[in-house]
């Protein structure tokens, strides 16, 4: 998928099938919105049948008014059922669009969940949201508005010339041979409006992905002096967005002045041919002014599907990105069935694991080591080892490139990706929080969670002591990314998450005693330990003070496993653990 600010444009075919594909699913709303449409149109003929025989008989024969009232009740009687016909079918077009809408936002927000971070990284924030957001919204424009519209500009015609001809048939030629050249001159406008669409596009994309990533580290602008520079950027970026938009505004001003004109000329043709004929006698009042009351009617459609072609090129420069976003899973997610046993500690073998960061060097490189059910395994390593990727795939978000991860001797790609993940607890480094209470915070890893087992989970990790001293306790609210919380009361939260998943039967845990005291640090320790009894623990140590405690260490050095075994061996020998311990201290 390309990033925000690649050049190349996908081409417009895939664009075109995803949206085909897409109106599979309102295809029976949309036959409804046809047959509302075909029956407005015929009430409309009833209408203009009525109004030009009572105009008829009004100044030819002079009927009196006792006369003509049936017809113009009937006549008044059609005009609600037009309305209640017209809006039924706009209400079924917005209905549809929106459960379409909200069906693709969800299909695409699991897409992205099964995605994982590992393959996210690779895409802007900014970018995804735009399109989750935005493109939907433009997706939603093209089935709620331009769909029903293009539907009906194929059934009002026709039906209308159904019923000109028999009126009249030379202004129906007219009509006939005029009305495609509506549609032919916005084919032939349609190349350069969806180039200024795609263009437009593209640029909201990068301006979304260039104001979420400022956002996202505004802080660290500020203290970097770069506020200002990048407040600069994103004035130009803006301001390009302004100037496509501007473009593609001109496009289809122009188109729609020429449509009008169009219109209006074939308008004028048949009206004059008629007065001519009426002048001549050679044809009847009533179905000239039936001609021309339709005639109008008839380019309507036509002109105001023109006026919404710029809303089918936005949603073809969506459905690009779309269509590309939403067939990555297919080639990541392999079928998976097999399930773990439950509450059993399992013996995780990583054989010869290789995996590449796309467009970087090879992160893993025939790594290798057994993660033991019952034991604290610490995995150290310079920054840049390759800790964090092999967390990734442990947790089911990357595939190896080549080698096997297997579980008790099961391949991790065989298992059911949720059943595996309902048995891994997550600590990371800094644990997220969103808005909302603490309580609200910890029921994200237990919804079903009672009081007496938040209670417990608070006491063993330490959490307890923080909700004593917190002014409403439980309900006490915090704000995003922790706010209200110090980092080492934050961790205490990330570890009574992992205590109250109780199918969690490994742990992976990345310096879970970051931002803690000594004697927090050793109540964590502790915890660890405890927990190692009926669990497979993996700690990620970025101090070795943390790995002292642990059963077994593994050394990671660009990408592979250098040295392994008990810490106490390893610091009697002279290898990559006692380097990394004389770096610590110096």
């Amino acid at each position: 998928m390309a990033s925000p600010g690649s050049a190349a444009t996908p081409p417009a075919q895939p664009a075109a099938d995803w949206l085909r594909r897409a109106a599979r699913q309102v295809r029976r709303p949309m036959r409804r919105v046809g047959l509302l449409t075909a029956a407005q149109t015929l009430a409309l003929v009833g209408q203009a049948w009525l109004l030009s025989g009572i105009l008829a008989e009004a100044l030819l024969r002079h009927a009196p008014l006792a006369r003509l009232w049936p017809q113009a009740l009937a006549l008044l009687l059609l005009a609600p059922i037009r309305f209640a016909l017209s809006v039924g079918a706009r209400d079924t077009a917005q209905r549809a669009a929106q459960r379409l809408s909200d069906s693709l936002r969800g299909r695409l927000l699991r897409c992205a969940q099964a995605l994982g971070p590992q393959r996210l990284r690779a895409e802007a924030s900014g970018d995804l949201i735009t399109q989750l957001v935005d493109g939907i919204d433009a997706v939603q424009a093209y089935f709620a508005r331009y769909l029903p519209q293009a539907l009906g500009a194929v059934l009002i015609p026709v039906l209308l010339l159904l019923f000109v001809f028999p009126a009249d048939w030379l202004s129906g030629l007219i009509l006939l041979f005029t009305a495609p050249l509506i549609p032919l001159f916005m084919t032939f406008v349609g190349h350069a409006a969806e180039h200024a669409s795609e263009r437009r596009y593209g640029q909201l994309r990068r301006l979304g992905a260039a104001f979420i990533e400022a956002l996202g580290g505004l802080v660290t602008l500020r203290l970097l002096g770069a506020a200002d520079r990048f407040a600069n950027r994103l004035d130009q970026e803006s301001e390009e967005y302004r100037t496509l938009t501007m473009q593609v505004l001109r496009i289809a001003f122009l188109s729609a002045l020429v449509l009008e004109f169009f219109a209006m000329v074939s308008i004028a043709m048949v009206a004059v041919l008629i007065g001519f004929r009426l002048l001549w006698g050679e044809l009847h009042l009533r179905a000239g002014l039936f001609v021309l009351l339709l005639a109008p009617e008839l380019y309507l459609p036509l002109r105001a599907l023109g006026a919404l072609r710029h809303t089918r090129m936005d949603a073809l420069a969506a459905a690009q990105l779309l269509a590309a976003l939403d067939e990555l899973p297919a080639a990541v997610a392999p079928v998976r069935a097999a399930r773990l046993a439950p509450a059993t500690a399992p013996e995780i073998a990583i054989d010869r694991v290789c995996y590449v960061h796309s467009g970087r060097a090879a992160a893993l490189r025939e790594c290798g080591m057994v993660l033991q059910a019952r034991r604290v395994t610490a995995l150290v390593g310079a920054t840049g080892a390759g800790k964090s990727t092999l967390l990734s795939l442990l947790m089911g978000f990357a595939v190896p490139e080549s080698g096997s991860i297997r579980i008790d001797g099961v391949d991790l790609t065989l298992l059911d990706a949720d059943d595996w993940r309902a048995h891994v607890a997550w600590v990371p480094q800094r644990a997220h929080v969103f808005e909302g209470s603490v309580r609200d915070n910890l029921l994200l890893a237990a919804p079903q969670a009672d009081v007496t087992a938040l209670e417990r989970a608070a006491e063993r990790s330490g959490l307890a002591p923080v909700l004593a001293r917190l002014p409403r306790g439980w309900d006490t609210p915090l704000g995003e990314r922790g706010l209200g919380l110090s980092g080492g009361e934050l961790q205490r939260l990330a570890l009574a998450r992992a205590l109250l998943r109780e199918r969690a039967t490994v742990w992976l845990l990345d310096e879970p005693t970051a931002h803690l005291d000594a004697a927090s640090a050793h109540a964590v320790e502790t915890l660890i330990r405890s927990a190692a009894a009926s669990r497979t623990v993996l700690l990620v140590a970025h101090r070795l003070s943390a790995a002292r405690s642990a059963d077994w260490v593994a050394v990671m050095s660009e990408g592979r496993i250098v040295e392994q075994g008990p810490p106490s061996g390893l610091a009697s020998t002279r290898g990559a653990y006692t380097e990394l311990l004389q770096a610590e201290q110096t």
